[in-house]
């Protein structure tokens, strides 16, 4: 689905990316790993054209995305969440859900004044979505809290529902588990497997949890120096050697010594 041909990132003389090439199936649950400063984040960020590539490609589909803008991208179906979430506070959670979808005839001041009518009625259609999409999420009991008053992991579970909001049908994930607990962290686990298997949505997510992505991820590219230094299942990468040293600083030869 998503096909990227030796990407490159620069900062000035910095590679954050620098020559990474990866596929991401149509369909598949695919773990992006490597120690800080991999480059993860940053390829996530050019994909989703938050950032510009230095050079290189990005298809989507067959079609070249390379450098389009993130509401272009929007609209073909690929979102992007970031670490840290990112919520209209004061505004309940059915109302951050309901903001989503683009287009809506109540954003026009004619259509707010002279089509009201139609207004309300694409409301009440979009506020029956976003209770469907918290029921699935299992967090309807909060429809009218506000989501600033969410947890950490509550957010996380928002910014999964509005993905939900407009049937993306490729979803970058960064770090979703970062500050959030174990219960929470099953139950977005839980839903990003139903999104998959029911509904046919594609995932890559960044995750530093090996448990979380050996449960969800097949397979597992590895990053390192802004390349891709490995792809496998999860079980292949853990015991490869020179994930290991990227991880350790040494292989699996000296792992003995590490330990000690």
């Amino acid at each position: 689905m998503i096909v990227v041909e030796n990407l490159h990132k620069h900062f000035g003389g910095f590679h954050a990316v620098d020559g990474a090439s990866l596929e991401i199936a149509e369909e598949s649950i695919t773990g992006l790993i490597g120690p800080n400063g991999a480059g993860k984040s940053t390829l996530f960020n050019v994909i989703a054209g938050v950032l510009n590539p230095t050079s290189g490609s990005v298809t989507m589909a067959g079609e070249d995305i390379t450098g389009l803008e993130p509401h272009e991208l929007f609209h073909r179906g690929l979102l992007r969440t970031f670490q840290i979430a990112h919520e209209f506070s004061s505004m309940s959670v059915r109302e951050n859900l309901m903001m989503v979808p683009a287009g809506q005839s109540g954003e026009t001041l004619w259509n707010a004044w002279f089509s009201r009518g139609r207004v309300a009625g694409e409301e009440r259609a979009l506020a029956r979505k976003a209770d469907d999409v918290l029921e699935f999420l299992t967090i309807d009991h909060l429809a009218d809290e506000k989501a600033g008053n969410l947890s950490g992991g509550q957010k996380k579970l928002l910014e999964l529902g509005r993905t939900m909001m407009v049937d993306a049908k490729i979803v970058f994930l960064d770090e979703v588990g970062a500050g959030v607990n174990r219960t929470l962290l099953n139950t977005i686990g839980d839903a990003i497997v139903r999104l998959n298997r029911e509904r046919g949505y594609t995932f890559c997510l960044i995750e530093h949890d090996m448990d979380f992505i050996a449960r969800l991820c097949d397979p597992v590219i590895v990053m390192a120096e802004g390349k891709v230094l490995a792809e496998g299942s999860a079980e292949r990468i853990m015991e490869n050697e020179a994930v290991i040293e990227a991880y350790l600083g040494t292989g699996l030869k000296n792992k003995d010594k590490v330990q000690a």
